[in-house]
């Protein structure tokens, strides 16, 4: 037994003594938990001057890198890590669910956003906006890192994959963590903080941990620090009103609890591939993590003709779950995280049984393999059917267990109806065949949803399940489920960041946002920028080439050529009756095709490829003897890990009128140097 460590300031605490925590199957002593002696105000100050300017020196690409980095490293340990987790109550599956769960979020937040942000430390967001009349007056959204701390409240019941998503956003936006686990399961947390500093992948500053109560920590938040909560609603409204989280507008985030729900289709009668999903996933959504997850469905909506059938089926199901040892192979449920939680669950199925009735299971007994039942926090799986589909219970009480109730319902309107009285959900399901009804469930559930999972036969081989999140989708949810939003992509990382409107001369606009637009200085010094590498290349580089003729003998050549006989390029009669064009008008990709042939120095050179054109718009039609021009003009700059950086281009053509007929972006790849 030890007295479980913190890491602040650059160096680990450990405190003389603490609360006791308890292995979840065998009842011994794992550890002494406690805060008692860290200073909350100076950690924070830690974080704020050593690791905000350290990382806000690195670029989303090099964040990136480190993210990819930590879950590289963690996946190397995740057999040591899988073994601590069995000591939580987790059987394998539960621990990978958690720990392999918690690595991908990871590397997919690292992929994304190499994908979907620019290597730099700003990232401009959105068209520059007109504000004046002669263009000289811009708009444009600029984000930037906020200079705080995220700091992270977490449940017991994710202590990997819970600090991970919070971290992997925070990290690629440039904000140091602080993270703050739940006691019950915090060992496995700070295993995972010391893997991570021991390899020394972070500079100072970005990661502390805080094993133990959280003490005075929000007292010293600031301005421009962050808080983001997983846990009770409860809990997260205490959170959120704060006086100094209230006073200094923190930015706050809550995934709470909440009784999500599962639809059963009407068309999904016994016998059916839809039935027998839906009986499988409230199965494992009750008995994964022995149902301690946020995501888990606690009201499962069945029509009322239908409630035997699937009570006797979800029953059957249950008979075969093996609860006890989760390091027993044939252990199909592990223990809950604490015995504290084992009673808490208790309590609330005294509540919930005052709306219905138990139809298997016993709060009371279980039958343990490889495990004593009293010392280890084991419980049975306990399946419930409502009497009245409308008690304020069914919609209120959450047992955090492997713990569900079966609704029936009458109608879709109804079902509709019954959904929206659990006042907010980070997810529910519908189960079905039939697209109209599926159609009429997620409109009809969706403003208290956040997430919805339509499952079919076409779907089930590939679906991740009810209760799976994604980091490339929305996590989080209305009303009582917190009214946050977790993961989401690039929203995660944006929620660390400041959106600020930068209102400027077309000239400033670039200097501030490190980008072209249009109206600022173009630079023409006479050597076509195409044969400027990377390292030679500056934004505002510009070639002007043209004009070009369009001909009639060109566009039908071009609809020969390409088989694109559409009547307004080759039908004048058809093409005069067009209110858009009145008579024939060139082909857009012919005019592309003719501007890639003006402004493309030809020569072996720098530019290793075109991958593709971003933001076409064709405004004007050319018409046969109209003449064009374009005009090219390096818009970004991009360096990439390696040889070669991105580089996009300001593409716009004109006609001899100065009239714009298309514009869009060219994206190429070039090398950073150039000594052919």
């Amino acid at each position: 037994m030890t007295v479980l460590r913190s890491y602040v300031e650059g160096r680990w605490f450990a405190p003389g003594s603490g609360s006791p925590v308890y292995d979840a199957v065998t009842g011994d002593l794992v550890a002494e938990v406690s805060s008692e002696g860290i200073d909350f105000g100076a950690a924070l100050s830690y974080a704020r001057s050593q690791g905000g300017p350290a990382l806000r020196e690195m670029t989303f690409h090099e964040r990136a890198e480190l993210a990819k980095s930590i879950g590289q490293l963690l996946r190397e340990h995740r057999d040591e890590l899988y073994q601590l987790s069995y000591r939580t109550g987790a059987t394998l599956y539960d621990s990978k669910f958690d720990i392999d769960g918690g690595i991908g979020v990871l590397l997919g937040y690292a992929s994304k956003a190499k994908r979907e942000l620019p290597n730099d430390r700003v990232l401009v967001e959105g068209p520059p906006e007109q504000l004046g009349k002669k263009g000289q007056f811009l708009g444009q959204h600029l984000l930037t890192p906020l200079r705080g701390v995220a700091v992270q409240i977490n449940a017991f019941n994710f202590p990997v994959w819970g600090p991970l998503e919070k971290l992997a956003p925070a990290l690629i936006a440039g904000v140091p963590s602080l993270i703050k686990p739940a006691s019950q399961t915090g060992y496995l947390t700070a295993r995972v903080v010391e893997l991570i500093v021991a390899a020394g992948l972070l500079p100072a500053g970005a990661l502390q941990l805080v094993s133990g109560g959280a003490g005075n920590l929000l007292d010293h938040l600031e301005e421009q620090d962050l808080l983001s909560f997983t846990g009770s609603a409860s809990t997260a409204h205490r959170l959120r009103s704060h006086p100094n989280v209230v006073a200094k507008s923190v930015r706050f985030n809550a995934e709470a609890d909440s009784l999500n729900m599962s639809v059963l289709g009407p068309d999904a009668v016994p016998g059916t591939p839809a039935f027998d999903l839906y009986v499988q996933q409230l199965v494992t959504e009750m008995t994964v993590k022995a149902g301690q997850k946020c995501t888990a469905i606690r009201r499962a909506f069945v029509p009322e003709g239908q409630l035997g059938a699937a009570a006797e089926a979800v029953t059957e199901k249950l008979r075969t779950i093996v609860v006890g040892n989760p390091a027993d192979q044939s252990v199909r449920m592990g223990a809950l995280a604490s015995r504290d939680q084992r009673e808490e669950v208790r309590r609330s199925l005294k509540a919930l049984e005052a709306a219905g009735h138990i139809v298997f299971g016993d709060p009371e007994y279980v039958e343990v393999t490889g495990a004593d039942a009293e010392r280890g926090a084991f419980i049975s799986p306990v399946l419930l059917v409502a009497d009245d589909a409308r008690r304020a219970e069914v919609h209120e009480v959450e047992a955090f267990g492997p713990v569900a109730t079966l609704i029936g319902y009458r109608d879709t309107a109804d079902v509709i109806d019954l959904a929206g009285l659990g006042k907010g959900s980070l997810v529910g399901s519908v189960v079905t065949g039939d697209p109209d009804f599926a159609r009429e469930v997620v409109l009809g559930t969706a403003s208290w949803h956040g997430r919805l999972l339509v499952l079919d036969d076409a779907a089930a081989p590939e679906s991740t399940g009810h209760g799976s999140p994604l980091p490339m989708l929305v996590h989080g949810g209305p009303g009582r489920a917190g009214g946050g939003e977790e993961l989401g992509g690039m929203r995660g990382v944006f929620h660390h960041m400041q959106r600020t409107a930068i209102q400027a001369s077309p000239r400033m606009l670039r200097a501030a946002t490190g980008r072209w637009v249009k109206g600022a200085p173009r630079l023409a010094d006479g050597t076509h920028p195409f044969t400027k590498p990377l390292s030679s290349l500056r934004i505002g580089d510009t070639i002007t080439a043209g004009p070009r003729t369009v001909t009639l003998a060109d566009i039908e050549h071009f609809a020969e050529f390409t088989g694109d006989t559409f009547y307004a390029h080759t039908d004048e009669e058809a093409a005069a009756q067009n209110p858009f064009f009145g008579g024939r008008v060139a082909h857009g990709y012919l005019i592309l095709s003719f501007a890639a042939g003006l402004f493309v120095q030809p020569d072996f050179g720098p530019v290793l490829a075109n991958y593709g054109i971003d933001n076409l718009r064709f405004l004007t039609p050319l018409k046969p003897g109209d003449e064009m021009t374009v005009t090219l003009t390096c818009k970004q700059i991009s360096p990439r890990p390696g040889d070669y950086g991105e580089v996009r281009w300001d593409a716009e053509i004109t006609n001899q009128d100065d009239t714009v007929v298309a514009t869009y972006d060219v994206l190429t790849m070039v090398a950073k140097e150039w000594n052919q």
